[in-house]
């Protein structure tokens, strides 16, 4: 399976706004290459131990910890309570958006609406 088949959102960016992906070094992301050939992105990663490079990654990580603490166990967690945290999330407000959610700031810059 490919990599980016683990990413479908990625295919909903249009390809002008894809540009670049800030990633961990974890083993998972083995298979950026695949990821920089098939969506024409640039992948970088963070430097080790320096999540200040990643704020709001880090950032989004903690709001993703009040639902699954550390510890989860997720093979026991369905796909629709991953869908159900992502869905809240991106109807959340954030502060940094000026009180938009990530999902009124992609249809913003984008005029694409992302299926919930």
């Amino acid at each position: 399976m490919r990599q980016s088949d683990h990413c479908p959102p990625y295919k909903d960016v249009p390809p002008e706004y894809r540009k670049t992906l800030t990633q961990d070094r974890g083993t998972e992301n083995v298979g950026y290459k695949i990821l920089e050939k098939e969506l024409g992105i640039s992948c970088f990663f963070a430097h080790p131990y320096c999540s200040h490079e990643r704020g709001s990654n880090e950032n989004t990580n903690g709001l993703f910890r009040r639902y699954f603490p550390k510890g989860t166990d997720f093979g026991k967690i369905t796909d629709r309570q991953i869908a159900r945290v992502e869905y809240l999330l991106n109807t959340r407000p954030r502060k940094r958006h000026c009180g938009l959610t990530p999902y009124e700031v992609f249809y913003q810059i984008t005029g694409v609406a992302l299926d919930s």
